[in-house]
């Protein structure tokens, strides 16, 4: 694993890390506009996009580009299978960089696009407390989720004019997740194709201000002290 985009805070330790994965055949450097917006907006974040393990399989073989997996011949089933065969290589690049910055996984997101938002999004799945949040643009699940994450909130962006990958399986996740109680958001924006848009970055930072996880809300109404009332008439039955 190689990181060719690194953002630290200027001074002091970072208090949120932010683990960013690039699309099949591209290379750490096509994340660095969501990289440099991150790090604008969270300046004592540690802002680290890695570069894939693999040379590039596709078309264009030969070029600059990597993949964790090949998109050779691609099928579902055969989708399952490589992403699964990869998992472990990329929990592991995760679980190095947390310990790096010795940052509890609370405090880790991982943002991928295209490939990279596969990853990131059956990472989660497979390994539990390897995230905080989940940023997936352009991506969609390899499987359909079977449970939700446990105190991981997934955002998913997608372009509605994506041709690459339909917007379809990402609103069916979407709604699969949230049936099973999960916390996740989904914007899919018109006019957006398989891209990292600047409307799809700007919805990203939006939702990292905005949304606030189940996890907190269920911290704060635990430490909420509780307020003695009088019970009224029509809570106790009364006519």
């Amino acid at each position: 694993m190689s990181a060719t985009v690194e953002i630290l805070p200027e001074s002091g330790h970072p208090q949120l890390l932010f683990v960013l994965f690039h699309g099949v055949g591209l290379n750490a450097d096509a994340m660095k506009p969501l990289a440099e917006q991150l790090a604008a907006e969270y300046p004592q974040a540690a802002v680290v996009s890695v570069n894939a393990p693999r040379a590039y399989e596709g078309p264009t073989s030969g070029s600059a580009g990597y993949q964790w997996f090949s998109p050779q011949g691609l099928t579902d089933d055969l989708r399952r299978e490589r992403v699964a065969s990869a998992l472990p290589e990329f929990t592991a690049v995760v679980r190095s960089l947390t310990r790096r910055f010795g940052l509890p996984w609370q405090h880790t997101a991982l943002a991928g696009f295209s490939q990279g938002a596969i990853m990131c999004l059956e990472a989660v799945q497979a390994e539990p407390h390897l995230a905080g949040r989940v940023l997936a643009f352009s991506g969609r699940h390899a499987t359909p989720p079977a449970h939700a994450p446990e105190d991981t909130t997934i955002h998913l962006f997608h372009g509605m004019t994506d041709q690459v990958i339909s917007p379809g399986p990402v609103i069916d996740s979407a709604e699969r997740l949230v049936a099973l109680g999960g916390d996740v958001t989904a914007d899919v924006l018109p006019g957006v194709g398989h891209e990292l848009h600047p409307r799809l970055l700007d919805k990203a930072i939006e939702q990292l201000r905005t949304f606030i996880p189940k996890k907190v809300w269920r911290e704060a109404m635990s430490e909420a002290p509780l307020v003695p009332r009088q019970a009224s008439s029509t809570e106790l039955g009364d006519d």
